[in-house]
């Protein structure tokens, strides 16, 4: 059609101004009604550039008043809000701090000349996640009462006390990079108690794994033998026997979890039990009261107690929040990077003789065990997979609701068990 001419348009846009102007007059609040006379498409495209330019610039001027706010300013305090891979950093950052000032005070106290108690170590230890454990269960958790029966707790008792305390113990002994290493060795134990109890058969990549590890320790073993003038064989002792003691405590948790208790349950009961028995010990010993007599006269080791103490804790709660939001595997990773940080920080802040045979025995055994951790993990997915594979394709495909329901709980009930069993390790 053809286009209106100016005198039309003119006549129109006086006709709108004249009704807008009656309208303003009137008070009247409703928007007026379609027009007939139309407008030419030049006049549309100028008003609606000029809408579109006020609005924008309205917008700017928004922007420019409210300031600009960071990350950290723009985050409220609440660590839910946060993206997952903001919460893997700040976790893993406080796991490494924490473990690593942990380990570093560990090493500090028994390089105090004249203190020769190392099983308090594994007492202040137990004494901290005795304390924390309870404050967590009953103040944040509102947990109350006890579902394992009291007959439970004896064998656990003891694995936690031979455990701690014999590994400490052996610091009298060996230097602490060792402990590191054979601490880290629970490989061996486990799968010698499988196949000897259980009769249980493991494939060849776990098998060459075990032997790596067994291969790394002879070499760690051998330049502490040539380099440390302190060593003596009983320290290899007590540290392997702790290994194995701690190679049950998993295992004899998981009991109790069956029974419907709780991790911090179990945490607390176990360590409060263990804290007594320990008690009785180094008293007999002479242990506690040597430590305590010792660090009242040092300042400087009763500065190391507390802090030591203190953050025992907070260590072992970053590592179990990666392991349940994260899973296992990138806390088998991030473990075996604090391992190598341990082990360096400790021939940094702690001068001893070097040789590379600390270097080969370590990496021989760290990287034993983080491929014998991606092996496990491997068939933990394909046992789950093929778990789950039979349902999906007939149960689930008809609709049958029972079947639904039985994936999910037995799903649910192997990952809380899993995350129980791995938090307590």
């Amino acid at each position: 059609e053809k286009e209106p001419s100016i005198l039309q348009n003119h006549s129109a846009l006086q006709g709108v101004s004249l009704f807008n102007v009656d309208r303003s007059v009137k008070g009247v609040d409703q928007d007026p009604p379609i027009q007939n006379n139309k407008m030419c498409p030049k006049t549309q495209r100028e008003q609606l550039l000029t809408a579109e330019t006020v609005q924008l610039t309205s917008n700017e001027e928004q922007q420019t008043q409210q300031p600009k706010m960071g990350l950290v300013e723009k985050w409220n305090g609440d660590f839910e809000a946060l993206s997952k891979t903001n919460q893997l950093v700040l976790l893993s950052v406080s796991m490494f701090f924490f473990f690593g000032v942990h380990n570093i005070l560990q090493e500090a106290i028994i390089n105090v000349p004249g203190f020769e108690h190392g099983v308090m170590l594994g007492y202040f230890e137990v004494l901290a996640v005795t304390i924390c454990s309870y404050c967590e269960r009953t103040c944040i958790r509102k947990e109350t009462g006890r579902t394992a029966p009291l007959g439970a707790y004896p064998l656990l008792t003891a694995c936690l006390m031979t455990s701690s305390g014999l590994s400490n113990m052996a610091l009298n002994y060996i230097n602490f990079p060792t402990k590191v290493v054979f601490r880290s060795c629970k490989l061996v134990p486990t799968m010698i108690v499988a196949t000897l109890m259980n009769k249980k058969v493991f494939s060849s990549a776990e098998y060459l794994c075990a032997f790596s590890v067994c291969m790394g320790l002879v070499m760690f073993t051998t330049a502490d033998w040539q380099l440390t003038p302190s060593f003596n064989p009983i320290g290899l002792v007590l540290v392997t026997t702790s290994v194995f003691a701690d190679s049950i405590l998993p295992n004899a948790q998981e009991r109790i979890f069956k029974s419907g208790a709780s991790r911090l349950e179990v945490t607390m009961f176990t360590n409060f039990f263990t804290l007594i028995a320990m008690t009785i010990s180094t008293l007999a010993s002479g242990d506690l009261i040597g430590a305590v007599e010792h660090a009242l006269r040092d300042d400087q080791l009763l500065f190391y107690i507390i802090v030591y103490t203190s953050i025992s804790y907070v260590a072992i709660s970053s590592y179990m929040a990666i392991v349940k939001r994260f899973g296992g595997v990138v806390a088998i990773c991030l473990t075996t990077l604090r391992k190598v940080m341990t082990l360096v920080l400790s021939f940094m802040l702690f001068p001893k003789e070097f040789s590379w045979y600390y270097v080969g025995g370590a990496g021989l055994v760290l990287g034993g065990l983080f491929a014998a951790a991606m092996i496990k993990q491997k068939k933990r997915k394909e046992m789950e997979q093929q778990e789950t594979k039979p349902l999906i394709s007939g149960d689930l495909e008809r609709g049958d609701d029972a079947s639904v329901s039985s994936v999910q709980s037995s799903s649910s009930v192997r990952s809380s068990s899993s995350a129980h069993s791995s938090s307590t390790r």
